[in-house]
């Protein structure tokens, strides 16, 4: 399990790398112990995005799928407004999914998560750091607002 600590120190890292993109960091390190709920799709929160906790058991669901190699959570451009605020998660974008699956099958991955769709590629680029997809496989990104 990653703390809020431990997330802020590789976000930093993960900032210096490339401060020209956002970072992601994977399902785990993002969820495994964040309790605010307002952290991702805060807009929604409330009007129909499912809480926090199963949240995250869907989207691990969707990992466990044999045709998903990986999912990485993209943070917020004000992900940094955490290292002043102890209150404060760091606060995510979009949640990126390396999948070989085809565009229809991954659509129907976000019913119920109250987002505004998946789409294909990285909406504001490719972190430096960011895995590589398998051969075969495509980045779709799950976006909210």
């Amino acid at each position: 399990m990653t703390s809020r600590n431990e997330l802020l120190a590789l976000l930093r890292d993960l900032d210096d790398q490339d401060p020209d993109h956002f970072p992601l960091v994977t399902l785990d390190q993002y969820f495994s112990q964040n309790d605010q709920e307002d952290s991702i799709a805060p807009n929604q929160w409330g009007y129909g995005r499912p809480p926090l906790r199963e949240l995250y058991a869907r989207l691990k669901a969707i990992e466990a799928r044999a045709d998903v190699q990986g999912i990485y959570v993209g943070l917020h451009q004000e992900w940094g407004e955490a290292l002043d605020d102890d209150e404060l998660w760091p606060a995510a974008e979009n949640v990126h999914v390396y999948s070989s699956a085809p565009p229809e099958v991954a659509d129907s991955w976000i019913e119920g998560l109250e987002s505004d769709g998946i789409s294909e590629g990285w909406p504001y680029g490719k972190h430096a750091a960011s895995p590589e997809p398998p051969e075969g496989y495509r980045v779709y990104t799950i976006y909210w607002d």
